[in-house]
């Protein structure tokens, strides 16, 4: 068997990362449409969308978890479902990021945003996003090869590497998710 050209898996990765970013957009948009902002509410009361992004990613934690967890023991199956199932979580984190974003930014004025501790916090939460989908694109990249018989139970650096990424994550949202805390109820 003759193995496929390097460019092969960088045009799977391209087709997956597109794929991803414009089903995150997607989602995004039609919960726009579906739930508008309402400019009303107040500027510190933060979109329950913060919340469902927090499980989706204590979801793909798990799963990033588990891929490694079948990775070691050599089930191939498991470990590809795995961070199949992570990649959906991560988009549909950045989907519902995007929205509970552009929520909070639209409740805002601009004269609000020099003193307001919410649009520090919308920066903030922005950065993480964008951190993100930084991460989302590495997992791509790592389910393209894990689909092309790159990694076994000796060799799953890169699933290890997304792992750590996420968890890295996982643990600034935490901080991020402390700092709205303490502006919506001191601001």
């Amino acid at each position: 068997m003759v193995p496929e050209p390097r460019s092969i898996y960088a045009l799977r990765f391209f087709q997956l990362a597109v794929l991803l970013l414009v089903a995150a957009a997607g989602i995004a948009l039609t919960m726009l449409k579906l739930f508008p902002p309402v400019s009303a509410e107040p500027s510190n009361r933060f979109s329950p969308a913060f919340g469902i992004s927090t499980w989706l990613l204590l979801i793909g934690s798990g799963c990033m978890s588990r891929a490694i967890e079948s990775v070691r023991r050599e089930r191939q199956y498991p470990f590809r479902r795995w961070l199949v199932f992570a990649l959906a979580s991560g988009t549909l984190f950045v989907a519902s990021q995007t929205y509970a974003l552009t929520s909070l930014i639209r409740r805002h004025s601009l004269n609000d945003a020099t003193s307001d501790a919410a649009a520090f916090v919308a920066v903030v939460a922005a950065l993480h996003a964008m951190h993100f989908i930084v991460a989302l694109l590495f997992l791509s990249y790592a389910t393209v090869q894990a689909f092309a018989d790159r990694y076994d139970h000796e060799y799953y650096w890169g699933i290890r590497f997304c792992a750590w990424f996420w968890h890295a994550l996982g643990i600034v949202w935490a901080a991020i998710l402390f700092v709205m805390l303490i502006a919506r109820f001191y601001a």
